[in-house]
This record gives structure tokens, sequence and C-alpha cells, in this order.
């Protein structure tokens, strides 16, 4: 281990990979939630394209990938916003044709090799220039101040686009900025876990995370910790093991998620439900019952008789007077008030 910290390319990883793990799940998070887990896909591929043109005009390759990968991220927002081109189609275009365009001016120019191509498809430890860390320090300070202002606009859009909308959020700039946030959170992420491997780093750790929060709050601060152990352990891991470091990073991550899976599963069914069920319950909630719905994690609680109410199953539990909610735990409330 301590072999390791003195060579330099482990030191140079080990930060990267600090940074990776940490804001990769900040942006992750969001995703997740508006159901766009593989758009750090498409974001990598067109990513792929700025680096082969950096190194066919022998230019920085991480700023031609940054600067591509933003413009393809706008691009998409405003395809999905304005154009009559539905997301899923724009994404795909995008995606086949980034990795088409990376892959063809990548083999003109002078050092396109398949193992040059294969480390920024994959990540490699050895890649991490001491310049580029400090473009990556300064992108990874901006991804994370961003992001933390803005969470909760960004948490009311991702939960109800519809809504947050009508209640005058500026629905557009919030999904290109979260664009724009993915693409820059790829471009950080290349050298050490690979653009293919990325959107792994900003998905899996989120899944599990969501195993054990209880909230919005505490989901973002799990996922974030599981993001970290992923990324520092396994570059430290591909080290003794000269394995790949993407590849080890998310293998370690998928391990975290089916560790946490059977905890939770069996603690669930060992400790019984997490909340208390409702006394007496006979209404049914839903869009049209007329009491206040608030967003909640990746529920919906109903307000009633001063009660909070969660669907569970084949009944209702009670989140309203257990200090369920965090004081700093955005919310947002979906319906009207009770008539």
């Amino acid at each position: 281990m301590l072999e390791m910290l003195s060579i330099d390319f482990m030191q140079r990883a080990l930060l990267a990979a600090l940074l990776v793990g940490t804001v990769a799940p900040m942006v992750g998070i969001f995703l997740v939630q508006r159901r766009l887990a593989l758009i750090g896909d498409g974001m990598g591929h067109v990513a792929l394209a700025g680096v082969a043109i950096g190194l066919v005009t022998n230019q920085a390759p991480v700023l031609a990938a940054l600067v591509l990968a933003v413009a393809a991220a706008v691009l998409i927002e405003l395809l999905r916003a304005r154009g009559r081109t539905n997301g899923d189609v724009a994404l795909a275009v995008i995606f086949y044709g980034g990795i088409a365009a990376g892959v063809v001016i990548i083999s003109k120019a002078p050092d396109g090799t398949p193992a040059n191509l294969m480390k920024y498809l994959f990540g490699s430890i050895l890649t991490t220039q001491r310049s580029d860390l400090v473009v990556f320090a300064v992108l990874a300070a901006v991804i994370a101040v961003t992001t933390w202002l803005l969470r909760p606009r960004l948490f009311a859009v991702a939960n109800d686009e519809e809504y947050a909308r009508a209640v005058g959020l500026p629905v557009l700039p919030l999904n290109i900025v979260l664009a724009v946030l993915t693409a820059t959170t790829v471009v950080v992420a290349m050298r050490v876990v690979g653009l293919l491997l990325i959107s792994a780093l900003m998905i899996v750790p989120n899944a599990a995370g969501q195993l054990v929060a209880r909230s919005f709050s505490s989901g973002l601060r799990w996922a974030v910790a599981f993001g970290l152990v992923s990324a520092v352990g396994g570059v430290a891991l591909s080290y003794p093991l000269n394995t790949p470091s993407g590849g080890t990073i998310v293998l370690l991550a998928v391990a975290l998620f089916v560790v946490t899976s059977v905890v939770t599963g069996l603690t669930s069914r060992l400790g019984g439900h997490r909340h208390p069920v409702a006394e007496r319950h006979d209404h049914e909630h839903g869009d049209t019952c007329g009491h206040p719905a608030v967003a909640h994690g990746d529920h919906v609680d109903y307000v009633h008789d001063g009660h909070r109410h969660a669907a569970h199953e084949s009944h209702y539990d009670e989140h309203g007077h257990h200090g369920h909610h965090g004081a700093d735990e955005p919310e947002q409330t979906t319906t009207g008030a009770r008539p």
C-alpha cells in the first residue's frame, strides 16, 4: 500500500478517482430521477469523437472532448424540448454518430492505435497526467458547487417537470444545465473510468444508495459514499491485480450494490416494515383524492388528517410524526390542498 502511494502515476490516479467518485453520483442521482440512466453512455461516445479530433489536430484531447460533449448535451436538450424528434431518437443519433466519428477520426491520428483507443474507452491509470489533473479538479469543483446550489430546483424538475413548469421554474435552462453537468462529468472521468463505463459510476452507486436511504438528501450522501469507495478502491485494487482501472471500479460498485441489496433485504425481513402501519385507512389516495401529495425520495406521501401516509404494498405507512423528513431535504407538493 505504501509502495503504491509513493508512485507518481498512482498518486495522480487516486486523486482523479477521488474527484470522479464524488461528482459522478451527484449528477447521476438526477439522471436516475428523470429515467435517463443511459445518457452518460451517449455523452461518452460523443466525447470519444472529441478525443479523436484533439489527437488528429494535435490539440489537448480533454478540452476537445469537453467542448464537443457540452455542445452535444445542449443539442440533445433543445431537440427534446423544441424539435419533433423525441428524446430517445435524438440520443440514439448522437450516440451512434459520436462513436462512429470517433473511431474513424482516431484511425487517422499519428498515435491512433487500438491500444490508444482502448485506454480512452475503458480507462487506464497510466493516462492521467499532471496537467489533466488540474483541469479535472477545476471541472469537478464547478460540477459539485453547481449541483449543490441547484439541488432543490433540479430535484423538482426531475420529479415532475410539468409541475415545475407550472410553478414558474425555468425547466429548459435547468435541463440544459443538468445535461452540461453530465457531459462535463463524463470528460472528467474518461481517464480513470473510461468513456464506455462512466455511466455505471453515475448510476450504480445511486441504485445502492436508494436501498438504504430514507430521503433524497440521505440518498445523495449514500451515493457519494458508495461512489468514493468504488472509485478509490477500484483504482487501488487495479494496481496489484494488474487490471484496467475502469472495469475494476465498476465491478467493485456492482459488488457493493449486490451486498447492499442482500443486507437490506435480510434486514427488512427480520425487522419488518420501516414505518408503522396507519391504524385505520379506508381512504384510497391517488391523483384525484383531494389530499396534498408530497414527492418524497422515490415515492409520494399524502397529507391526511394531520398525518403523512405513503402506500406500501397493500397498506399505508405513517411518515408524518417520526422525524422522517430532514429540514434540508427538497420536497414537492404535487396537488392542491384538500377542498
